[in-house]
């Protein structure tokens, strides 16, 4: 065992100038996923190598994960050849993504197959790549040096939506299935250019008008979901046009929105540089009811491209998948982008201004009613990233999660409204936009790190101020509230009513991202499913201090079985009044009754409007183009 590790090294350092040397000629993967219906996706791989040790390895860190997501464990069938020989292989002993392959004499070519097991964003009608679940390539070494041309092999009649560029005059409009080959790129950029495929396939081009071109690839389970709606499409396309005036730049060649349609595939947000991989419900922008759950979902993505892939973290971004990507300034990487992206889809008329205001009403509230926010600050939501996605819900506002997208969007809101006080409006968010996303001009894809110095430096530019205090105190200290600022000075205040507003009940509806619970959690302090199951209490609110506890099913309240009329009728009858909520509690095996000391009835966030100040928040979610007019539709094609 200890010779093995000291004789590791060596032979790693030895290897790759070898591979180096090597990779004057591409490396050739074929991604087969005409087995996707199957959850089986494979690759036959081909390696420039020379004779001796080699090293090979598969992604860990995912960039746009901001975790080591790389899924090894589910890559296998892992076979190494060299002219018609297997070879044998090891996995390192300690760096699991890595195989070692010795390579005979005369080989100039290694050639791997490997299968992936894939149980999400695939259904029986679509797949989705993402290309490290198939990626091989040599190890340690920087990835935009290994050079790769890519094939993709789809079910017959299947279409392809990628950022890729074909070199074999593969048709959008007329997709045929089998394989298609694209030009050579590095593995950097092919890990950053996703694929989505399917039976029900369409290809639109948006803002005609604009270069470089942009385009929206639609696959779904139903051939009717695929058809998108002309209003959805005009939103888009000034989407498109509203960048351009905000970001005063494109970092991209081409650009495709890829999005998938359905149930089974799963839901995704993840960035790209020259193209997003979007996953919503099968009805997710059918009409727009459903479309404001996902409103901002494009935008966010699509804002990635300048602020996330272009302009990057100093210590997020790595030359080498294999290491740590650090999280300290996600919450401009995110933080900025959920600010952006939420303000573009007012603009571009993916919500309206009413809505971008009830939204915000509730992402301000949740997060001021979030006591975690009293022991740990945005920063270290940020820097303990990797390990905050995802997990149980159970205390999870004491806990806390990845807060830095909505502690950062009002962060961002704060800036930008601070800045348009003491300018009188003259100057914005806008200006620095133009010097912190643009600079360098119009590029291809591109990374250009930063760290917190230039933020400072650019957003001087644009007003002097003491901008090191200002993010210091919001972001690096714990804060027992939510920064609020924003919306104050933008004109608005947040308050807290007896109703749902618009937006949350058509939300609910329409069975959005909450579908099913219910929101007593300004008001009890519990957020509860549709049959009754506490999944989180807020710590020190009311039915924490009854002892309540996420886990619990609730049977009964005020002596009526539970539902979620019998629930708000009680927090109703309960105001004003002396007498406590009494519950009946299931925990495990056991049966357990809790009284609930609340008197203060129903209450659900919203914004109002403070008369007398200017009204910046109406401002900063103008369109800065003049929008396109949707064209007139029937109410059946909406």
């Amino acid at each position: 065992m200890f010779i093995r590790k000291s004789v590791l090294p060596l032979t790693l350092f030895l290897t790759a100038p070898a591979l180096l040397q090597a990779q004057k000629a591409p490396i050739q993967i074929t991604a087969d996923l005409s087995d996707a219906p199957r959850k089986l996706y494979h690759a036959e791989i081909d390696v420039p190598v020379k004779p001796g040790p080699v090293s090979l390895t598969t992604p860990k860190w995912i960039p746009g994960n901001h975790r080591p997501t790389g899924p090894v464990d589910d890559i296998t069938g892992v076979v190494f050849t060299a002219n018609g020989q297997t070879l044998p292989w090891r996995r390192d002993d300690t760096d699991l993504y890595q195989f070692h392959v010795t390579v005979p004499a005369g080989v100039t070519t290694l050639h791997a197959h490997l299968d992936c097991i894939v149980t999400a964003r695939v259904s029986q009608k679509l797949a989705v790549l993402e290309w490290e679940k198939l990626l091989l390539y040599p190890a340690n070494t920087p990835v935009k040096e290994i050079a790769v041309q890519p094939s993709v092999t789809v079910p017959e009649g299947w279409g392809i939506g990628t950022a890729l560029t074909p070199t074999d005059g593969y048709d959008p409009q007329h997709p045929k299935g089998g394989t298609t080959h694209f030009a050579a790129t590095n593995v950097e950029q092919l890990q950053d250019s996703p694929v989505i495929t399917g039976e029900y396939f369409h290809e639109f081009a948006l803002a005609p008008e604009v270069t470089p071109k942009h385009f929206i690839d639609v696959v779904a389970d139903a051939p009717e979901d695929a058809e998108l709606r002309p209003t959805l499409l005009t939103q888009l396309s000034n989407l498109v046009r509203e960048t351009g005036a905000a970001y005063n730049s494109r970092h991209y060649n081409v650009y495709h929105f890829l999005l998938t349609l359905s149930d089974v595939a799963g839901g995704e947000g993840l960035e790209h540089g020259q193209s997003s991989d979007n996953g919503v419900g099968e009805k997710g922008f059918s009409d727009d009811a459903h479309q404001l759950a996902e409103a901002d979902l494009l935008s966010h993505e699509f804002t990635h491209s300048w602020n996330g892939k272009y302009r990057r973290p100093y210590n997020l971004y790595q030359t080498d998948f294999a290491k740590m990507q650090e999280g300290s300034l996600l919450w401009v990487y995110e933080g900025m982008t959920q600010y952006l992206g939420n303000v573009l889809a007012a603009r571009s008329g993916l919500k309206n201004q009413a809505q971008y205001r009830d939204m915000l009403a509730m992402s301000a509230a949740n997060l001021d009613y979030k006591p975690g926010r009293e022991w740990r600050s945005t920063e270290d939501t940020a820097i303990a990233a990797s390990i905050l996605r995802g997990g149980n819900p159970a205390w999870s506002n004491w806990k806390r999660g990845q807060d830095y997208y909505q502690e950062g969007e009002l962060f961002w809101l704060d800036a930008d409204t601070l800045i348009r006080q003491k300018t009188e409006n003259k100057k914005s968010l806008t200006d620095f936009l133009h010097i912190f996303l643009a600079q360098g001009g119009n590029t291809g894809p591109s990374i250009l790190t930063y760290n917190r110095d230039e933020l400072i430096r650019d957003l001087n530019q644009v007003l002097p101020y003491d901008w090191a205090t200002f993010m210091h105190e919001r972001i690096d200290n714990p804060n027992p509230h939510a920064d609020l600022s924003g919306i104050e000075r933008g004109g608005y205040k947040l308050v807290f009513t007896d109703k749902p507003s618009v937006s949350e009940r058509t939300m609910a509806m329409a069975g959005g991202p909450r579908r099913g619970g219910l929101n007593v959690w300004y008001s009890l302090g519990l957020r509860v499913s549709a049959e009754g199951v506490i999944s989180d209490v807020r710590w020190s609110g009311p039915a924490d201090k009854a002892k309540l506890a996420p886990g619990q099913k609730i049977i009964a309240v005020d002596g009526r079985v539970f539902s979620a009329d019998a629930l708000k009728a009680a927090i109703k009858n309960a105001k004003g009044k002396t007498e406590p909520i009494h519950f009946i509690l299931q925990s495990d095996t056991f049966v357990t009754l809790a009284d609930i000391d609340y008197h203060d009835g129903e209450r659900y966030p919203s914004l109002v409007r403070v008369e007398g100040t200017p009204a910046y928040l109406d401002d900063i979610t103008k369109p800065l183009t003049t929008p396109e007019k949707a064209p007139a539709t029937t109410a059946k094609s909406e």
